[in-house]
């Protein structure tokens, strides 16, 4: 066993959604991905397909029930989400609602120094999307988050 401590480089999002291709189209058009590659299996199932997101990588593929890999429904919310930071939410989110999403939760100032809303995407995927108004320490954020509770 090594003793080395082992460094995590990257975390990579990766989406199963039930049309990889229509996907792809979605978040180009929606969030400005851009394509890097696809494996396309010849019956056209897409195997794999990365997309640059910003700084990062977003992995795609379509489902593989025979392996136990499905693509969620869209009709209800699943255990996770995505997270985009970005320059301006408002525009974002209306930029996906424009291109097919569905407004879960319009933009919002948060308590936390954010402004933000959350999309979910025409696979099933729920997209949070922000940008930052006021630099808050975790200690004020606490206290901010305790208070909504005393209300």
């Amino acid at each position: 066993m090594n003793s080395q401590p082992n460094t995590v480089h990257e975390v990579f999002a990766y989406l199963r959604v039930a049309d990889t291709a229509r996907a792809m189209r979605f978040y180009a058009e929606a969030f400005g991905a851009v394509e890097k590659f696809r494996l396309t299996e010849p019956s056209g199932r897409i195997g794999h397909a990365e997309m640059q997101l910003g700084p990062a990588v977003l992995m795609l593929s379509d489902p593989y029930p025979e392996y136990g890999l499905e693509a969620p429904t869209g009709d209800r919310d699943l255990a996770s989400s995505v997270h985009l930071h970005v320059d301006d939410a408002d525009a974002m989110c209306a930029q996906a609602v424009a291109a097919g999403a569905t407004m879960l939760m319009p933009c919002s100032d948060a308590f936390y120094g954010e402004r933000g809303g959350k999309v979910r995407d025409p696979f099933g995927h729920t997209w949070m999307i922000g940008h930052s108004i006021e630099k808050v320490e975790p200690e004020e954020m606490q206290r901010r988050y305790d208070a909504m509770f005393e209300s």
